[in-house]
């Protein structure tokens, strides 16, 4: 500031000013020429301890300044984890040797290693635990533990996936693209949501069970060594790539990828779905040909969906595309983690139907109630509507729950009451979705956004209110939370009972709702607490953007830290499709309709 009052006149000077500023200009001179003296000498001290030191340890190589540099090596990549201990202790363990002072990227790498092999070793516990307590273990706790031991499954896939990013890169490349960044920090989200959701399952089954402690004291390993990788890949690579600091090589470059054409920034499909899958989701459905189709009446190459996904490849590459006749199909589906890039249309959501009722009261913890499940990639839904008919009473039932990265659900419905819509993991899109329930029924710990959606609390019973969300974000640096964006938020018939627009499930429950009309049915007050009368972490991050309607003021809506009532355009920005789940990236090579910023 004092340079650019010094240069401010252009015009006539007063020769007092005129010898105050020659003194002062002097006395910077004088300091400049001191600094950069000292800076020499500090140079070259430098430059001569380095030249000595090499020389030493030429002469003499030393064990201990070998173990010395790559501790401290170890030591700077776990400071920013949240277990720095266990930290330091797995990627110690995991070195071979092969390099002084390995790179960040390498360290990472080993955490990620280190974080499997702790995951292997818990596949068989479940198996163990039932085998060794058969007449111990009731049916409800049975059953929470073989969704554990699916999770585990899944979570080593999710961080296998992000080995195999890295080392895809040759030994030539040691470049990690953003892109490739962003799905590394997806996957390991995902990886911890997966392992908590075990942890939740036998809590639901058998709060008192002491199962609960035994897997969740075996877990501890595994839950930390995620979340330290999941930290490393989130802090410290990315501060590298802002200052450009070399750590013995590059270690990132942008990646920009070009704009395909131009489009309509309200009306156009995110970039990670391709061309073919663009013209899927827009032409008419009778243009479509699809590769398998399903029908109720016997004119297609199968009776029941479960078939049909059973004939897929595994890991297929390209779009297998299945068409689901109109009628009524009373089946749990599950499309696993190894299904990849299936397509499934409808003949419209109120004419082809997946119905099931399995739900919690009657035994089945909430992970395995949904009517559809799907966990392979790259899956995308049209004109399908996906139902739980197990009714209020019945408690947690789900409709549909997805784990698949860049899942994308056009047109279609969710009907259930408590837990309608289970987001469960990895990056989604909803557009132009019906979607009613009761209790939390938008739940879960994806990076989810809907678009332009039909959102309707129902009645519940006379002991019940009304959530319409509840978000699940366990660990600060996960790169998840649920975005409503442009929707509308109204009642499903007469609704005479209390809805709020969400309650905080976990210590980072991240929600927002923007340039969305909200109907009076829903609460001045706006949200919940999850435990009553107790405010949630400050952790929390709740935000409301432009939203409009007889429920949307924020005038008389709570006080919680966490809670932003009217949050900046910077700050929605982040919740858009291109930012929060990189729709630029995928969502317009599948063809789907989304607005891509507000």
């Amino acid at each position: 500031m004092n340079s650019m009052n010094s240069f401010k006149g252009y015009g006539k000077v007063d020769e007092a000013e005129e010898r105050a500023f020659r003194r002062k200009t002097r006395r910077r001179i004088t300091i400049i020429t001191i600094s950069t003296v000292i800076l020499l000498i500090v140079v070259i001290a430098a430059v001569a301890g380095v030249l000595m030191k090499k020389k030493n340890t030429e002469s003499s190589p030393s064990p201990a300044s070998k173990r010395l540099s790559l501790s401290q090596s170890i030591k700077a990549v776990c400071s920013v984890t949240q277990y720095p201990d266990s930290c330091f202790r797995s990627i110690s363990s995991m070195h071979n040797g092969s390099s002084d002072s390995p790179d960040p990227k390498e360290l990472f790498l080993l955490s990620l290693k280190a974080a499997v092999k702790e995951l292997s070793g818990l596949t068989s516990l479940p198996d163990n635990i039932i085998s060794k307590k058969i007449n111990g273990v009731d049916r409800r706790v049975k059953n929470a533990l073989l969704d554990c031991k699916s999770l585990f499954d899944d979570a080593i896939e999710e961080l296998n996936s992000s080995i195999s990013s890295i080392t895809d890169l040759g030994p030539d490349k040691d470049m990690l693209s953003t892109a490739r960044i962003e799905n590394i920090k997806t996957w390991l989200s995902s990886a911890i949501t997966d392992q908590e959701t075990c942890l939740d399952g036998l809590i639901e089954m058998n709060t008192s069970s002491p199962i609960h402690e035994r897997v969740k004291s075996a877990m501890k390993n595994s839950t930390e060594f995620t979340s330290n990788s999941l930290a490393i890949v989130t802090k410290i690579i990315p501060i590298l790539e802002k200052l450009k600091i070399p750590i013995h090589r590059k270690l990132l470059s942008h990646q920009h990828q070009p704009h395909h054409h131009r489009v309509n920034p309200v009306k156009r499909f995110p970039e990670w779905v391709n061309p073919r899958d663009r013209r899927l989701l827009q032409d008419d459905q009778n243009l479509i040909k699809p590769d398998l189709t399903v029908a109720k009446d016997g004119s297609g190459d199968f009776l029941t969906i479960q078939e049909a996904i059973l004939t897929v490849k595994k890991k297929n590459e390209s779009r297998i595309v299945i068409h689901v006749k109109a009628g009524k199909y009373i089946e749990n589906v599950v499309i696993d983690k190894g299904h990849w890039n299936i397509m499934m249309y409808g003949d419209g959501k109120d004419k082809t139907i997946v119905s099931g009722s399995l739900n919690n009261i009657d035994g089945t913890p909430t992970f395995s109630t949904a009517t559809f499940i799907v966990t392979g990639r790259g899956f995308i839904a049209k004109g399908i509507r996906f139902e739980n008919t197990a009714g209020p009473s019945k408690h947690q039932a789900v409709a549909l729950r997805s784990g698949s990265d860049r899942s994308v659900f056009y047109q279609c419905s969710f009907d259930g009451y408590q837990d309608t819509l289970y987001a469960h993991s990895n990056r989604q899109f909803y557009r132009d979705c019906d979607i009613t329930g009761t209790i939390d029924f938008i739940f879960g710990n994806s990076a989810v956004v809907l678009q332009n959606c039909l959102i309707q609390p129902r009645q519940p019973m006379a002991n019940q209110f009304n959530t319409i969300t509840a978000q699940g974000k366990k660990d600060p640096n996960q790169n998840t939370g649920i975005s409503i964006q442009r929707c509308t938020i109204k009642p499903f018939g007469v609704v005479s009972l209390k809805t709020y627009l969400g309650r905080p499930w976990k210590d980072f429950s991240t929600t927002v709702i923007m340039q969305t009309e909200i109907d009076a049915v829903v609460e001045p007050v706006g949200w919940l607490p999850w435990v009553s009368n107790v405010e949630p972490p400050n952790t929390i991050f709740y935000g409301e953007y432009l939203n409009t309607g007889p429920g949307a003021g924020v005038e008389r809506r709570v006080n919680w830290t966490g809670y932003k009532p009217t949050i900046t355009p910077d700050e929605a920005g982040k919740f858009t499709v291109d930012s929060f789940i990189q729709g630029k990236e995928w969502l317009q090579e599948a063809n789907i309709i989304f607005d891509s910023s507000l």
